[in-house]
C-alpha cells in the first residue's frame, strides 16, 4: 500500500489529480488483480486514477519512471500504446547487470527502489541512479504561487457587476432577467530562484538547475533563474529550451564561475541593484539555494538579506546539508541570512524537493 501511495505522489507532482477517492478505487481494484504484476498495476491505475485523455500521457510517463521502465506484459481490453521511456540505464536493485524479463527483480522491489533514491543525497548518487533522477526531474510540475489580482473579470459567481447588469437589462427591454457577477481571479505570482553554482555547492548544482528548469518550463513567464557564485548570471533563456539536458548544458556555456568562489553578499548586492530593486524581487517569491559559505563579508549580506526581505513577498533559502542528520546553520552566512528569511527547507534529495515545490506553491 506505501508504494501504490508514492506512486499517486509521483502522479500528483506530475499534474495527474490522483485524489484520496481514486486511490481508493485503485486499492479496491487490485484487491481482485495480482499486485505483482506489472500489466495489472498499470491497468488498474490507468483506469482509476486518470481523469481524463490530457491525463493519459503524464500516466504513462509517471508509470515508466516510478517503477525504473517496467512495461505492462499486455492490453486487456485495448490497444492502447504502452508507457514508453527515453533509452536510459534503469535502477536496478540487484547488482546493475542486464538480464531478460524472467531474472528481472519484481514490480514491488522496483518500486520500493524507486521509493529509496527519493530519499537518497542526490550528491552520493551512481551514475545510473543519476539517470534515473532525471526522469523524475521530468515529472516535476512546481505549483506557481498566486497573487490576488485588483482587475475584475466576469465570473459565474462573486460581486454583482451593476453597469454590466443594466446594460443587458436595457438590452431585455429594461427588464433584470440575470444578474451580471465579477470577482478579482488570482494571478500567478513571479519566482525567482538564484543558485549557488560555486566549488562548495557542486555535487548539488545539477539536481538544482534541474528544478529550476521544471519550474521555468511550467510557468515561463513568470520565472526568472540567476546562479550566484564569484558573479551573478542570468539563466532564464536559457532554461526554457524544452529539454532538460540542453537547457543545462547551454547553462553551463553561459556560466563563467561554475565551481569557483562564494560572494554572496556582493552578488546578492548586484542582483537587487540592477534586478531586484527595478521590479524582479518585488511582491516576488524569491528562493536562495546555496549552503551559506561566504568568503566575503558575511555583514554585507546580512544587510543585502534585509533589504531583499522588504522588496520580497516571501524569502526561501535552500540548503542541501539541512537534510543531514544534526546540521546546525553555524556558518557565518547562514547566520547574517536566517534573520530574514521566511523559509529555511532541505534540498539534497527529490522528496526534498518536492517539499521546495509545495512551500513555493504555498508562500
Amino acid at each position: 500500500m506505501d508504494t501504490l501511495l508514492a506512486f499517486a505522489r509521483t502522479l500528483r507532482h506530475a499534474g495527474v489529480p490522483a485524489s484520496p477517492d481514486r486511490v481508493e478505487a485503485l486499492l479496491a481494484a487490485l484487491a481482485h488483480l495480482r499486485v505483482l504484476d506489472s500489466s495489472d498495476v498499470y491497468w488498474a491505475g490507468r483506469l482509476t486514477l486518470c481523469g481524463g485523455p490530457d491525463d493519459l500521457d503524464r500516466y504513462d510517463a509517471a508509470f515508466a519512471a516510478f517503477f525504473s521502465g517496467e512495461r505492462p506484459r499486455g492490453s486487456r481490453a485495448t490497444a492502447s500504446v504502452p508507457p514508453r521511456l527515453a533509452v536510459s540505464a534503469p535502477l536496478d536493485a540487484g547488482t546493475g547487470e542486464g538480464g531478460d524479463d524472467a531474472d528481472a527483480p519484481d514490480l514491488a522491489a522496483r518500486a520500493s527502489a524507486d521509493e529509496v533514491l527519493r530519499h537518497r543525497d542526490v550528491g552520493g548518487l551512481t551514475p545510473a541512479e543519476r539517470e534515473h533522477l532525471r526522469r523524475l526531474f521530468g515529472l516535476l510540475v512546481p505549483a506557481a504561487p498566486m497573487r490576488p489580482a485588483r482587475r475584475r473579470r466576469p465570473s459565474p459567481r462573486g460581486a454583482v457587476h451593476p453597469a454590466r447588469t443594466v446594460r443587458r437589462a436595457l438590452r431585455d427591454g429594461g427588464e433584470v432577467s440575470r444578474l451580471v457577477h465579477r470577482r478579482a481571479r488570482p494571478r500567478p505570482r513571479r519566482v525567482v530562484l538564484l543558485v549557488d553554482v560555486s566549488g562548495s555547492m557542486t555535487p548539488y548544482a545539477d539536481a538544482l538547475l534541474r528544478f529550476a528548469h521544471a519550474a521555468v518550463r511550467t510557468r515561463p513567464a513568470s520565472t526568472e533563474v540567476f546562479t550566484i557564485g564569484t558573479r551573478l548570471t542570468r539563466l532564464t533563456r536559457e532554461l526554457r529550451r524544452r529539454d532538460a539536458d540542453r537547457a543545462l548544458e547551454a547553462s553551463g556555456r553561459a556560466i563563467p564561475d561554475w565551481s569557483g568562489g562564494t560572494r554572496l553578499g556582493e552578488v546578492l548586492k548586484a542582483f537587487l541593484d540592477r534586478w531586484g530593486q527595478r521590479g524582479t524581487a518585488r511582491g516576488a517569491v524569491v528562493v536562495l539555494c546555496s549552503d551559506g559559505w561566504e568568503r566575503g563579508d558575511a555583514a554585507l549580506l546580512g544587510e543585502q538579506m534585509v533589504r531583499l526581505r522588504r522588496l520580497a513577498h516571501a524569502v526561501v533559502w535552500v540548503n542541501p546539508h539541512k537534510g543531514r542528520e544534526g546540521y546546525e546553520p553555524l556558518t557565518g552566512g547562514m547566520q547574517a541570512a536566517l534573520p530574514s528569511v521566511d523559509h529555511f527547507v532541505a534540498g539534497h534529495s527529490m522528496a526534498a524537493f518536492e517539499r521546495l515545490a509545495e512551500v513555493i506553491s504555498n508562500a
